[in-house]
């Protein structure tokens, strides 16, 4: 019961963090100029509802974590236990300063919602969002090592994290401007050009994957060692599936860069509205990408739960 709740939770925590950072990234790449008002007006509202999200799925994060650790639940109603973890723990303090930081976002994105200010740059958002992703290194495996070794996991760790955020994270708008393309005809485009939008939408996924490659090869050899350790442990196999379902979001992102998106880019110069069934095309791999996205997140979030094969 509690392993699952722990498990549920962190699956929770991880999609609203990582929407949290996609979103909040996703105009600081995708638009030469200001974005649109209408998809500012749509990234608020999911910005606020990530946001308490983050905080509520944050609470039952650390209420299962406590009863983990004291093996029952009745242990969260511990005052002894409560206080053990909060000051005597690393992930208490974290925890708390993460709490905190989400209850800040929450009053901030509500009163975007409320106040309606125009299209502008926003760099407290991402900020924030980036600090809230990257912290969750400091709660996780990355805590193992001592001194350098230590230093480099829990870097390594928050890049990998950042560019999870920024890639699938930035599917959530990608595919809402994919939508707004098919609803308002062509509308939207007209406003923030689609073809510009996907090509740099490509370029950030590059960055990300290398850096989710390089960073991944990083806290492998941290956390499994040697190729037996992969094949031989639990951890190591559940690690394989990851890697399975990464591949799989690799696949159909590359069929977007080289295939769809040239085709969707070719037909619309040719006959604007002839793009219809490409743009449907590009829309299903985009929910293919986020649903084996929201996989790998449950595969995370059961791997956070189980020892590393290193120490197996």
């Amino acid at each position: 019961m509690i392993d699952l709740g722990l498990v549920i939770a962190r699956l929770l925590h991880y999609a609203a963090v990582t929407t949290l950072a996609g979103v909040s990234f996703f105009p600081l790449y995708a638009y030469a100029v200001a974005e649109p008002i209408v998809l500012l007006r749509w990234r608020e509202g999911v910005l606020l509802v990530g946001a308490i999200s983050a905080l509520l799925s944050g609470l039952l994060w650390f209420v299962f974590s406590v009863a983990n650790m004291s093996g029952t639940l009745a242990g969260v109603a511990d005052r002894e236990v409560l206080w053990m973890v909060l000051n005597e723990m690393s992930f208490g303090r974290v925890w708390t300063a993460r709490l905190v930081l989400s209850i800040i976002m929450v009053g901030l994105f509500w009163n975007c919602v409320v106040s309606k200010f125009g299209s502008r740059r926003d760099l407290i958002t991402p900020v924030l969002a980036a600090v809230l992703l990257i912290s969750l290194a400091g709660v996780g495996h990355s805590q193992i090592e001592e001194g350098v070794e230590g230093v480099i996991h829990v870097v390594s760790d928050a890049a990998h994290l950042l560019a999870a955020g920024a890639w699938l994270g930035g599917l959530v708008p990608l595919g809402y401007v994919l939508l707004l393309h098919r609803r308002e005809r062509g509308r939207a485009a007209q406003r923030s050009d689609l073809n510009e939008i996907l090509q740099r939408f490509s370029g950030m996924g590059y960055v990300a994957v290398a850096t989710l490659i390089g960073s991944g090869l990083l806290n492998g050899w941290f956390l499994i060692g040697n190729v037996s350790g992969l094949f031989a442990t639990p951890y190591g196999q559940l690690l394989i599936l990851k890697l399975v379902l990464f591949a799989g979001m690799l696949a159909l992102a590359v069929s977007n860069r080289f295939w769809i998106v040239p085709s969707l880019t070719k037909a619309r110069t040719d006959d604007p509205n002839g793009s219809t069934a490409w743009t449907a095309r590009l829309r299903s791999h985009v929910l293919g990408e986020q649903f084996l996205g929201l996989t790998v997140l449950l595969v995370v979030s059961i791997l956070g739960t189980m020892r590393p094969a290193i120490g197996q």
